[in-house]
């Protein structure tokens, strides 16, 4: 499974040799755009780069050599194999957001192999999600989405194997999975929010998922104070990852990017840019810092208890107002400038945020927060270390040994650190402690996210690490204009990083999490207990049908048309129905057979009409009949030998 075209051994004093223009060179050009990000990012081809203002941090021995991306079998240690070989399954679940796909896919680890897209916010010709009645009901009209960070439920600190959560950037909606059947089963809108873009669910139980709006705009967004960004807010909601239900808000002043959770149920977090309130790049660039939100949430709860909240606009929602200074509900960490990630580590101690304009990695010690809320001391002064780990650093795994991984953008590399050595050299005061930078490996090319298995955990078991890279240029076949990304798998097992294997991916996944299988456990027949059977059973109820087993044609006073159907290969339960031209028919079709990997569909002829029915499943769809004639209706899903004989007229009469 490892790739022939591996990098060459380079330390990152040189620049690329052997093409036209170094990679590195070419896209710190790129990466700088606007005077502020010139000033942060001039030292892109430098071993060390000058730190900011922003960033104080003592001075660290310079860097080891990045190492190069060579095949596991090739280092130091014989490392795992990425090979899974036929008949064998992978030893984790991947969970990757699909970006402007609107999906979520569902990667083996190591095999690194796709197993499934679960579509989402997006409409599904396979699967007809989008256009089922159902999923049609669910989206609301909305045929696109933008899923950027993809968590799953918890209990106890670790994966408790029930939801997944997902986000919609483009439309402020959070989605969850059911871990039982893979399928959406609930879509909330968040109101109020642009640009829904982290989230995090809590860690301690299945209770709050928290979504940070990116986006500032007027609040109420009515037509008002539009040319005024002074007026401008954004919101952290609290959903219930139970009933799905927006609980409270809370406002506040800034962009805010990525979400995080502690393990103890007591915070949320939202990495803050621009806290200048600029709405322009120049000005977005003002300040020397920018800070890292920590939401009370014990602060926020009584608040909404006691009524002391308001609402905004058509929204029933109630809003904590916490713009401005810090206070019970909000406290603001500084932090160097245009900070993106914010990761916790696996025994909840530490908080990583990572700025794009700084080389640095802000480590803040999270039992110092009650201190600074009870305003002891000062929010900076929860900050314990700030190390040096290269340009451009985004999002940080771990590996449950005390290692923290930062993906690094600019540089290209993945870059692994010591917690504890960080946590020394920021308090020593004469240089002599370890250097915590251990090792950096280069990665192909421009990595974004990175995680590691189990690695948002307390179970993080260090053994497999994927860095999501936003370019693979010359890694894969030319296939034309728009290239695959790249997520490349790490072996993290031992003392050194090996790349083990490049994975192309259709664009364009932001992030992933990596579960042990032992905690996922689908059901290989659909068990009907998703909400959607409760409405076809209620369909049923009113039309005096068995909707396991009738096949009936049911004329209603509304004027639909509704057609019962059971399948069972390779046969439908209804060979023919009539109805007249320009009704409204909605057909509803149970899968009676009872095997798994045994799924049916229904496609009518002309008139785009194609869903999917498994195993005991029903699924259903509404759609205008044509002109007068015969539309031959079919099973799309290769089922059994007479698959092809598997069909049905639906004959329109004028």
């Amino acid at each position: 499974m490892t790739d022939s075209h591996d990098s060459k051994n380079q330390d990152l004093t040189s620049p690329d040799e052997g093409t036209p223009e170094g990679r590195r060179t070419f896209l710190t050009k790129m990466a700088v755009i606007g005077g502020g990000v010139v000033a942060a990012t001039a030292c892109a081809e430098k071993t060390t780069a000058k730190r900011a203002p922003a960033a104080p941090a003592t001075k660290a021995p310079p860097p080891p050599p990045v190492a190069a991306a060579a095949p596991a079998e090739e280092a130091g240690h014989t490392g795992l194999s990425a090979e899974v070989k036929p008949g064998q399954l992978d030893d984790y679940y991947g969970f990757w957001s699909g970006g402007q796909s609107g999906e979520i896919r569902i990667v083996g680890v190591p095999s690194m192999r796709e197993l499934k897209r679960i579509p989402v916010f997006n409409r599904d010709a396979a699967t007809g999600w989008g256009a089922t009645d159902f999923s049609k009901k669910l989206l609301g009209g909305r045929m696109s989405g933008d899923t950027h960070h993809v968590h799953l439920s918890y209990k106890d600190g670790t994966y408790d194997g029930r939801y997944v959560f997902v986000n919609d950037k483009a439309s402020a909606r959070l989605a969850r999975v059911s871990c039982e059947t893979m399928e959406v089963d609930r879509i909330v809108d968040i109101p109020n929010c642009q640009g829904t873009h982290g989230i995090f669910p809590q860690r301690h139980k299945t209770g709050y998922v928290f979504c940070n709006s990116e986006f500032r705009t007027p609040l109420p967004n009515d037509g008002k104070d539009m040319m005024d960004p002074k007026k401008y807010g954004t919101l952290h909601t609290a959903i219930d990852g139970e009933t799905m239900e927006v609980k409270w808000q809370v406002m506040v002043e800034g962009n805010m990017d990525l979400c995080a959770t502690d393990y103890q149920g007591l915070y949320s977090f939202a990495i803050c840019y621009n806290s200048e309130g600029g709405v322009t790049l120049e000005e977005m660039m003002g300040s020397d810092r920018d800070h890292l939100y920590v939401f009370n949430i014990a602060a926020c709860e009584k608040a909404v208890k006691e009524g002391k909240t308001i609402t905004i606009g058509d929204s029933k929602v109630p809003v904590v107002d916490a713009r401005g200074k810090d206070g019970p509900f909000v406290q603001r960490v500084p932090v160097p400038k245009s900070p993106h990630g914010v990761n916790i580590s696996p025994d909840g101690k530490y908080a990583m945020c990572a700025g794009k304009l700084s080389p640095t990695v802000t480590v803040v010690q999270l039992d110092k927060l009650a201190d600074v809320f009870a305003g002891k001391i000062k929010p900076r002064d929860s900050v314990v270390a700030e190390p040096e780990v290269g340009l451009g650093p985004l999002h940080t795994a771990f590996d449950g040994r005390g290692n923290a991984y930062t993906s690094i953008f600019i540089d290209s590399v993945i870059t692994k650190w010591n917690i504890d050595n960080a946590i020394a050299a920021f308090k020593s005061k004469d240089g002599k402690t370890p250097n915590p930078i251990v090792q950096k490996i280069d990665v192909h090319y421009q990595v974004g996210h990175t995680n590691a298995s189990m690695s948002e955990t307390k179970d993080a078991d260090g053994k497999w690490l994927v860095a999501l890279c936003k370019f693979s240029k010359d890694r894969f076949l030319n296939v034309g204009m728009l290239h695959p990304e790249n997520d490349q798998l790490i072996d993290i097992s031992g003392d050194k990083m090996l790349l083990a294997h490049d994975g192309p991916t259709f664009s364009e996944p932001h992030d992933c999490v990596i579960v042990n299988k032992a905690l996922i456990h689908p059901k290989k027949i659909q068990p009907r207990t998703d909400p959607r059977f409760r409405e076809y059973e209620a369909w049923a109820k009113e039309d005096g049908v068995d909707l396991l087993k009738d096949n009936k044609v049911i004329r209603r006073a509304d004027g639909t048309v509704r057609v019962y159907m059971t399948s069972q290969a390779p046969n439908y339960g209804m060979r023919d129905f009539k109805v007249k031209t320009g009704e409204t028919v909605q057909v509803i079709v149970t899968n009676q057979d009872n095997v798994e990997d045994l799924s049916h569909g229904f496609c009518m002829s002309l008139h785009d009409v194609n869903f999917l029915v498994n195993a005991k499943d029903t699924n259903s769809m509404t759609f205008k009949v044509g002109k007068p004639g015969v539309y031959w209706y079919y099973c799309p899903w290769f089922c059994h030998a007479l698959h092809l004989e598997m069909r049905g007229r639906m004959i329109v009469e004028a």
